[in-house]
């Protein structure tokens, strides 16, 4: 009878080691933003705090979001407003994960550049004011 119990209890055991084996680990959590997560919250804010808003020094620009990307680089373009030239005077785009955001583009150039620099990188990190 010893044997059986032993028998039983071993097997016991192994069945639970084996069903604890077979679980799936849950995903950690990820603290670390995706690039359209970031691209989402700049375009937002951008759009609200230097369009929306009717801020003089945007107005001779078009703002063009590119947050579907196939390239995994969500983007917003700047453009010269009403102008046949389609080339973008700014662009900011952010790719991986985490988000290595880069801004680009001759308007970083010229006096409003430090501005736009500095609000993206406030946007990018989270705060939503103007």
């Amino acid at each position: 009878m010893q044997t059986s119990r032993r028998i039983s209890t071993v097997s016991l055991i192994v069945l639970g080691a084996l069903l604890a084996a077979c679980q799936s680990k849950a995903p950690a959590p990820s603290h670390s933003q995706s690039a359209l997560d970031v691209m989402e919250k700049v375009a937002v804010a951008a759009n609200r705090c230097w369009f929306k808003s009717g801020d003089t020094a945007f107005k001779a620009y078009a703002f063009a979001p590119e947050l579907t990307s196939f390239s995994d680089r969500p983007r917003i373009l700047l453009t010269r407003k009403g102008s046949a030239d389609i080339r973008p005077l700014l662009v900011v785009q952010a790719e991986g994960r985490p988000a290595r955001l880069s801004a680009f583009g001759p308007m970083l150039n010229e006096p409003i550049g430090g501005r736009v620099n500095s609000d993206v990188k406030r946007w990018a990190a989270g705060s939503t004011g103007c």
